[in-house]
C-alpha cells in the first residue's frame, strides 16, 4: 500500500531545515567576538572558519542538485541532519581553531543540503501558483529565520550566557524538522521534461550566463560579506551589532514578500542595478556613521541586498532557461564560494586596519571602531563594481527579447 504525501507536515520540516540554517547563519556571527576571545584567534582566523561555513553549502548544494532525482530528497535530508547534528556538537566541544575550522564546514554542508532537497521537494508537492506561494513562503524563513537567532543571540549574550549555550539552541530547530520528516513519504521527482546535463552545460557557456556567474560573485559578497561581520565592525560603534543584523534582515523578509510590484516597476536588471547603488549607499554609510544613524545605514542596506540573490537566480530562470536547475544550482554555488573566499582577505583587512590605528595612537574601543570603519570603506568595492557591471547588463538587456511565461523573481 502507498503511503500518502503529507504535503503540510513535509513543507513545515522543511522550512524549520531552513531556520536551522538562518540560526547556524545569525548566531555564528553573534559570537564570533566571543570565539576570538577565547581562542586568542586573529580576524583572518576567524575568517577562515567562516569561509568553512560557505565553502560546503556549495559543495553539497551542487552535488545534491545533481543526484536529487537519482537519490531522492529523503537520503540528501538524512545527510542535511547527520551533518547539521555533527557540526553542531563538534562547534560545542571544538576545543581551538582546527575543531572549529571542521565544525562550522559540518554545518555548511548540511545547509547546502537543505537547500538542494527542499526547493525541489517543494516544487514537486504543489502545483502552479500554489507551489510559487509556497516557495516564496518557504524562502521567508532565510531572513525571518535570522531576525529570530540574531535576537536570541544578543539577549544570551547581553545575558551573559557563553557562545556553547546559543551554539545549543541551533540543535532545537534541527532536531524538529528530523521528527517532522521522520516516516514520511516524499513526492516524487517530475522528472518529464528535465533536460539533460549535457544541454544544461550548453547553456551555460554563453556570454551572459558566465557574465551573471561573475556578478554573482560580488552580489553575494556584498550582501554576506558586511552581515558576517557585523558584531565585529559594530560591536564599538554605539549601536547593537544583532539589531542591526535583525533589522537588515527583517526588511529583507518584507521586501521579499512584496516584491511584486517592484519587479513588475522596474524588471530584473532595473532591480540589479538599483540594489548596486543602495547596497554600496548603505556600506558607506556604515563605514562613517555611528549611534542611532547606524540603523538607518542599515535600512539603504537592506533596501540594496534584499533583492540581490533572488533576483539572480530568477534572472538566469528568465534568460537562460536551458541551464535548467543545474544553471541555478551553479549560480548559487558561485555566491557562497564567493563569501567563502573573500572571508579570511576580510579578516586580514580588519588586523592591518587595527595595526595601522593603533600605529596611529589610537586605543580601545576608538581603535576597533576606527579599523572596523576602515575596512567597510574597503568592502564598497564590492558594489561599485556590480554598479557598472549591472548598468552595462541594464542597457545590454534592452530590446533582448526574453522567454515568456518565465518569472523574473524565484524567490
Amino acid at each position: 500500500m502507498t503511503q500518502t504525501v503529507n504535503s503540510s507536515r513535509l513543507f513545515n520540516a522543511s522550512c524549520f531545515a531552513l531556520i536551522t540554517t538562518a540560526f547556524s547563519f545569525s548566531i555564528r556571527a553573534g559570537i564570533l567576538p566571543q570565539l576570538g576571545a577565547e581562542f586568542n584567534l586573529t580576524a583572518e582566523q576567524l575568517g577562515f572558519i567562516n569561509s568553512m561555513f560557505f565553502f560546503g553549502f556549495p559543495i553539497s548544494m551542487i552535488i545534491g542538485g545533481l543526484v536529487y532525482h537519482s537519490v531522492g530528497p529523503k537520503i540528501i535530508m538524512q545527510v542535511a541532519f547527520v551533518c547539521h547534528a555533527l557540526g553542531i556538537l563538534l562547534t560545542i566541544y571544538a576545543g581551538g581553531y582546527t575543531g572549529l575550522l571542521l565544525s562550522t564546514f559540518l554545518i555548511g554542508i548540511g545547509n547546502g543540503c537543505t537547500e538542494a532537497a527542499c526547493n525541489p521537494m517543494i516544487a514537486d508537492t504543489y502545483d502552479g501558483l500554489q507551489m510559487n506561494k509556497m516557495l516564496n513562503r518557504f524562502h521567508m524563513w532565510f531572513p525571518g529565520g535570522i531576525v529570530v537567532g540574531s535576537l536570541v543571540s544578543k539577549f544570551m549574550t547581553d545575558a551573559n550566557l557563553g557562545w556553547q549555550a546559543q551554539i545549543w539552541i541551533i540543535l532545537v530547530p534541527t532536531i524538529i524538522y528530523a521528527i517532522l520528516f521522520w516516516g514520511q513519504a516524499f513526492p516524487k521527482p517530475h522528472v518529464a521534461g528535465v533536460t539533460s546535463i549535457g544541454e544544461n552545460l550548453k547553456a551555460m557557456v554563453t556570454p551572459l550566463y558566465l557574465f551573471m556567474l561573475a556578478c554573482m560573485a560580488f552580489t553575494a559578497i556584498s550582501e554576506f560579506g558586511p552581515q558576517q561581520w557585523t558584531g565585529m565592525i559594530m560591536s564599538k560603534s554605539g549601536a547593537s551589532p544583532m539589531l542591526i543584523l535583525a533589522l537588515v534582515t527583517g526588511l529583507m523578509a518584507l521586501i521579499r514578500f512584496f516584491a511584486a510590484p517592484i519587479v513588475q516597476g522596474l524588471g530584473a536588471t532595473g532591480i540589479l542595478w538599483g540594489s548596486a547603488i543602495l547596497a554600496a549607499i548603505g556600506i558607506y554609510l556604515f563605514s562613517t556613521v555611528t549611534g542611532p544613524m547606524a540603523y538607518v545605514a542599515a535600512v539603504v542596506f537592506a533596501m540594496g541586498v534584499g533583492l540581490f540573490w533572488p533576483t539572480m537566480i530568477g534572472f538566469i530562470a528568465q534568460n537562460v532557461p536551458l541551464s535548467g536547475a543545474l544553471g541555478m544550482s551553479i549560480i548559487g554555488g558561485m555566491g557562497m564560494f564567493s563569501t567563502a573566499i573573500f572571508q579570511p582577505f576580510i579578516g586580514k583587512w580588519i588586523d592591518e586596519a587595527t595595526a595601522e590605528k593603533a600605529a596611529e595612537g589610537l586605543t580601545g574601543d576608538a581603535m576597533q571602531l576606527a579599523a572596523g570603519q576602515a575596512t567597510l570603506s574597503t568592502m564598497v568595492l564590492f558594489p561599485g563594481v556590480l554598479i557598472i557591471a549591472f548598468g552595462i547588463l541594464f542597457f545590454w538587456m534592452r530590446g533582448r527579447k526574453s522567454p515568456s511565461g518565465t518569472p523574473i523573481a524565484a524567490h
